[in-house]
C-alpha cells in the first residue's frame, strides 16, 4: 500500500504517490487565488488524479503546507502567501473531500524529514536541514521525527536572531537571519550599493566574475548563515548539517566557502559536523509530505 503526498505552495500545489522511496504519477496544479476552499477541492482533484494514474491503493495523505500551523486542530493559523487560510481547517476538510486520513506537516520540516530519510543525511540519527532562499526555512529531524516544539514553533530558523537592530523582517522584528541572508535581502543591499535594482542571478554572475561590490554582498550574507548554523548546531548537536535552497545552491563555490569559514570559525573549541548540501531539490517537500503520512500508517 502507498500514500498520497500533497505540497501546499503560494503558486503552485505538487502531489504525487510515494511508492518504495520515490514519488510516482507526480502531478503539478496552480494554486488558487482565491485560496480558502477552493485550495481544498484543487488538493482533492490532485490527489484523485495521481491516485487513478498510479493503480495504487492508498491508505492516507500527507500534507506539506506554510504556516504557521496548530497541530492539535489541523489548523493553519495563517500564511502569507495563500488567501483565506486563517484559522482554516485545512485537515478536516481535505479529508472530508477525499475520503482519505490526512496528517499534516510545516513545509520546511517536510523537506528536512526528506533530506533525513532519503537526502544528504540518509543514514544519520539526528540532522540539522536549513534552506536559503527567497526566505530561510528548516528544520530538525531525530530518530525520523521532526521536532515540532510545544507550540509548532520547531524548525523556525529563518527568524533566529543574528543581529539585533538590524533590517526589519516579514515577521516583525529586526535582525533575523531571514532579513539577512536570503535572496531579497541581498537584492536589497544591491540597489543600495549598485543605484539599481539587480536580480540575485546578476548579483551572483558578478559576483563569479570578481565584482568587489557584489562580493562584500554575498560573502556577508554567507557569513550570517554560518553565524546562524553554528549557533543552532551548538542547541541541536546534529550528527549532519544539510544546505539547500536557491540561495545555497547557485551563489558558486565562493559562497559555499564563505559559509564554511564562518561556521568554522564560531564552531572553534566544538564539534562541528560535517556540513551536505541538498539532494533532493524541488521534491522534497513533496517527498516529505509523503513520508510524514507514510510514517504515521507505518509504511516506512
Amino acid at each position: 500500500m502507498s500514500v498520497v503526498g500533497i505540497d501546499l505552495g503560494g503558486t503552485k500545489i505538487m502531489a504525487g504517490v510515494l511508492k518504495e522511496g520515490s514519488i510516482h504519477a507526480k502531478l503539478t496544479v496552480p494554486t488558487p487565488e482565491e485560496g480558502g476552499m477552493a485550495v481544498v477541492r484543487a488538493m482533492a482533484e490532485a490527489a484523485r488524479s495521481v491516485i487513478e494514474a498510479s493503480g495504487e491503493e492508498v491508505r492516507a495523505i500527507g500534507l506539506g503546507t506554510p504556516g504557521p500551523l496548530d497541530f492539535r486542530r489541523g489548523r493553519v493559523k495563517f500564511t502569507p502567501n495563500i488567501a483565506n487560510l486563517t484559522d482554516f481547517p485545512i485537515v478536516e476538510l481535505l479529508e472530508e473531500a477525499t475520503g482519505l486520513r490526512v496528517y499534516m506537516e510545516n513545509d520546511a520540516n517536510a523537506a528536512a524529514l526528506a533530506e533525513h530519510i532519503l537526502g544528504a543525511a540518509r543514514g544519520a540519527e539526528s540532522s540539522l536541514f536549513m534552506t536559503v532562499s527567497t526566505g530561510v526555512g528548516g528544520g530538525f529531524v531525530w530518530g525520523n521525527r521532526v521536532l515540532r516544539g510545544a507550540n509548532g514553533q520547531g524548525g523556525e530558523i529563518g527568524h533566529v536572531t543574528v543581529l539585533p537592530g538590524g533590517p526589519s523582517c516579514g515577521c516583525g522584528l529586526d535582525g533575523c537571519l531571514e532579513a539577512l541572508a536570503t535572496g531579497p535581502a541581498m537584492e536589497r543591499m544591491a540597489l543600495a550599493s549598485f543605484r539599481r535594482e539587480m536580480t540575485t542571478r546578476e548579483l551572483f554572475a558578478l559576483f563569479q566574475q570578481g565584482d568587489s561590490r557584489a562580493g562584500r554582498i554575498v560573502r556577508q550574507a554567507a557569513s550570517w548563515v554560518g553565524v546562524a548554523l553554528a549557533s543552532l548546531v551548538k542547541c541541536y548537536d546534529p550528527e549532519v548539517v544539510v544546505l539547500g535552497g536557491g540561495v545555497a545552491l547557485n551563489a558558486g563555490q565562493g559562497y559555499l566557502d564563505e559559509v564554511m569559514r564562518s561556521y568554522q570559525r564560531y564552531m572553534e573549541g566544538w564539534v562541528a559536523p560535517p556540513i551536505r548540501l541538498a539532494r533532493l531539490g524541488g521534491e522534497a517537500g513533496l517527498l516529505g509530505a509523503a513520508l510524514t503520512a507514510a510514517l504515521e500508517v507505518g509504511e516506512v
